[in-house]
């Protein structure tokens, strides 16, 4: 009686494991004229043949495993061996991406698996540097380098060499379109940026006053029992990061902003969005030791969040996408808070900036009023003001 696929499967499968390698070949052959699609089979057999140095034989056999299964990880694995030995590395990393992009936690993969997906993550990575130290090299003997570098070139080439991730706006209210992402700006879109730095000691002493009485800070995420809380930062109702608000939904705050003047003076020229039941939102923003907030989006992108550093200890530290600062005492910035963006407090001090909010200098006028009578509709529509958020 002549033996099934399945019994020259388990046959040449036993002799693969034994290392008898032309016998595997001859069942595992012999199984796939009886059914030549089956997927094991064909994985055995590359196998087989690859230990024969049959490359061509391999690959037709791994290739028919991937034409069935694209996502087989053993095949990507061997298909990205095989083109490497073939002398083609930019085929052999792409394989090798697609497997370890797919490969699961290294405990729940056998060892040699994992030891496979181990030597396809270090195979990427000497290509890597390869493919980088000669893109490097081209470009250092390039005029252009030396002459006309600029900063969005320099990010490009650290996005395309894999050293930062690409993070876009993603506001969760409202996205005006065709705006550019950037995460921080140049201060040389805000001309007023001097002045308000130069303030700076008489927003503080302002700011030390409030601090005086620390129960005048609340927590800057608070339930409200209209809304479901679904915030899963466990920042929700914590001190830990806490606001004293000068204005809030484009109202001044009673007993707060006239207890500022000097710094309500310094913001007085700026373009600050004014939009009844919206904007502005001024406040002192407190993040206490060892406090995180975790990476969050903001509502809108017609508008950017301006941070003044007044109380900046050593270890505070915030990360705008791929970006990541220090705050400095009086030095403002202003990026875009719809692109992910975290902040910690690895210190024993507290922290605290003046936040405030600007439009985009991209807007036009007549942009900011239509803005600005956009969100006044909804208002209306919702009966009355609704906090969109820092």
């Amino acid at each position: 009686m002549q033996p099934t696929p399945k019994q020259l499967q388990h046959q040449g499968l036993a002799a693969l494991q034994a290392g008898r390698y032309p016998a595997a070949r001859e069942a595992l052959e012999a199984a796939l004229r009886a059914a030549p699609a089956d997927a094991t089979t064909l994985m055995a057999l590359a196998y087989a043949c690859t230990h024969l140095a049959d490359h061509t034989a391999a690959r037709a056999a791994v290739d028919a495993v991937l034409q069935a299964e694209p996502r087989n990880l053993r095949a990507l694995l061997l298909k990205g061996d095989l083109v490497w030995a073939a002398g083609d590395e930019r085929a052999a990393a792409a394989f090798f991406r697609a497997a370890v992009s797919i490969a699961p936690a290294a405990d729940a993969m056998p060892e040699d698996l994992s030891k496979a997906v181990d030597r396809a993550r270090q195979a990427i990575a000497r290509l890597a540097g390869s493919f980088e130290q000669t893109l490097l090299q081209h470009l250092r003997g390039s005029p252009a380098w030396a002459q006309a570098r600029s900063s969005r070139f320099d990010q490009s080439l650290e996005l395309l060499l894999g050293r930062k991730q690409l993070y876009l706006q993603e506001p969760r209210l409202y996205c005006f379109p065709e705006l550019p992402h950037k995460q921080f700006f140049e201060r040389e879109a805000f001309p007023w940026m001097d002045a308000l730095e130069a303030q700076t000691d008489a927003i503080r002493d302002e700011l030390l006053a409030v601090l005086r009485q620390p129960d005048r800070f609340s927590p800057y995420l608070e339930s409200d029992e209209t809304r479901p809380a679904l915030y899963q930062g466990g920042l929700l109702n914590n001190a830990d990061w806490s606001a004293f608000y000068l204005w809030r939904n484009g109202e001044p705050v009673a007993g707060h902003a006239d207890s500022c003047p000097r710094t309500m003076a310094a913001l007085q020229a700026l373009p600050l969005p004014r939009i009844p039941g919206r904007s502005p939102n001024i406040l002192f923003s407190q993040l206490r030791p060892g406090a995180h907030i975790p990476p969050h989006h903001g509502f809108v992108n017609t508008r950017l969040i301006v941070h003044l550093p007044l109380v900046v200890p050593p270890g505070c530290v915030f990360r705008v996408g791929n970006e990541t600062r220090t705050w400095a005492y009086g030095k403002a910035w202003a990026f875009d808070d719809t692109i992910e963006h975290e902040a910690w407090n690895t210190s024993d001090q507290t922290r605290v900036v003046l936040l405030f909010e600007v439009w985009r200098p991209e807007l036009t006028a007549q942009e900011r009023a239509l803005v600005g009578s956009l969100f006044e509709a909804i208002r209306r529509h919702q009966g009355g003001q609704q906090d969109w958020g820092i």
